[in-house]
C-alpha cells in the first residue's frame, strides 16, 4: 500500500514558500535600486519559485494515494500535473527574460547599472538561502518520493546558477564598469530556465502516458521463481518504482485446487513488493493447457 506522504509535502512547501518570498524581495528591491535587467528578470524567476510552491500544496492538497470511488487508482497523478505546471511556470519565465533582453539591446535609453557593497552582500544572501532550499526540498523529495518536490528543488537549483551568473555580471560591473554583462547575462539565464523546465517535463510526462515502470522480463524472472509457475506472459507494469506501481499478468500454474493457485499468487505478490515498493498487482490464473510465448504486448 502507498504511504500518503501528503502532510510531510505541505510542511516542506510551506517553508519554502515563506522562503522564496523572501528572496523575491530581496532581489526586486536590489534590482529596482540598481537597475540591473538580469537581476529583475531573476526576481520575475523567483516569482515562479512562489507561485509553484502554491501550485504544489493545490496539487498535493489532491493527490492522495488511497483509491475512491471516482478514482480506483489514487490521485497521485495530481502531483505530476502539479509539476508540469511548474514546466510551464520556467517557460513564461525564460520568454520574459529574453522580451527584456531585446528590448535592452534595441533601446538606447536607459540608464546604466549601478551597484555597491551592500547590495552585492544582500544577494549573497540571496543564494545561500536559494542553496539550502534547493538541498532541503531535494533530499525530503528523495525520501518519500515526491515529484513535486523534486521538481521545485530542480527549479530552485536552476534559481541558485541565475543568481550565481547574476552576481558575476554585477560584480563585473562594480570593479569594472562593463555594463554590457547586464544585458549578455540576461540570455544564459534564459537557457538554464528552459532547461530546467524541460527536464520536469521528462521526468514527468511517462507516469502521466502511463510508459512502462518495470521491464515486463524483470517482472517475468521474478514470478518465475516461484514454486508451482508454469508460464507467465501478458505482463504489464506502469507508476513510478519506490513510489506506487500497477502490475498486471497472465499465470499458469500447476495446482490442483483454487487455494492452492491462490497462494503462489500471494507469494508472487510478496516478492515483487518486495522487490520494487509498494504495488497494486492484478493477476489473471489460467488453465496449465494453456500457451503463449509473449512475455508482454509488441510494439
Amino acid at each position: 500500500m502507498a504511504i500518503d506522504h501528503r502532510a510531510e509535502v505541505r510542511k516542506v512547501l510551506l517553508i519554502t514558500l515563506l522562503l522564496n518570498l523572501l528572496v523575491m524581495a530581496l532581489k526586486a528591491v536590489v534590482g529596482w535600486l540598481t537597475g540591473s535587467l538580469s537581476l529583475l528578470a531573476d526576481a520575475l524567476h523567483s516569482i515562479t519559485d512562489s507561485a509553484n510552491n502554491v501550485l504544489g500544496l493545490v496539487a498535493s492538497r489532491f493527490s492522495s494515494p488511497e483509491p475512491d470511488r471516482d478514482h480506483p487508482y489514487g490521485h497521485q497523478k495530481f502531483e505530476a500535473v502539479g509539476a508540469l505546471g511548474i514546466a510551464a511556470f520556467l517557460g513564461i519565465a525564460c520568454f520574459e527574460i529574453l522580451q527584456g533582453a531585446v528590448e535592452r539591446i534595441l533601446s538606447s535609453d536607459h540608464s546604466p547599472v549601478k551597484i555597491n557593497a551592500p547590495e552585492l552582500w544582500l544577494l549573497l544572501i540571496v543564494l545561500g538561502v536559494n542553496i539550502f532550499v534547493a538541498f532541503y526540498e531535494r533530499r525530503v523529495g528523495n525520501r518519500i518520493g515526491s515529484p513535486i518536490l523534486i521538481a521545485d528543488a530542480r527549479h530552485t537549483m536552476s534559481d541558485i546558477w541565475v543568481t550565481i551568473s547574476v552576481l558575476g555580471g554585477l560584480i563585473g560591473i562594480w570593479i569594472w564598469g562593463f555594463q554590457w554583462l547586464d544585458v549578455v547575462l540576461a540570455f544564459p539565464v534564459a537557457l538554464l530556465v528552459f532547461l530546467s523546465g524541460w527536464a520536469v517535463i521528462r521526468e514527468n510526462l511517462p507516469w502521466l502516458v502511463d510508459e512502462m515502470a518495470i521491464a515486463p522480463e524483470a517482472i517475468h524472472a521474478i514470478a518465475m521463481q516461484v514454486p508451482g509457475v508454469i508460464n507467465c506472459h501478458a505482463i504489464a507494469s506502469r507508476g513510478v518504482v519506490g513510489r506506487q506501481i500497477f502490475i498486471e499478468m497472465h499465470l499458469i500454474v500447476d495446482a490442483p485446487d483454487i487455494e492452492t493457485a491462490h497462494q503462489i499468487t500471494e507469494e508472487i505478490e510478496t516478492r515483487l513488493e518486495e522487490r520494487f515498493g509498494p504495488a497494486r498487482i492484478l493477476i489473471h490464473v489460467e488453465p496449465p493447457d494453456y500457451k503463449s510465448n509473449h512475455i508482454s504486448y509488441e510494439s
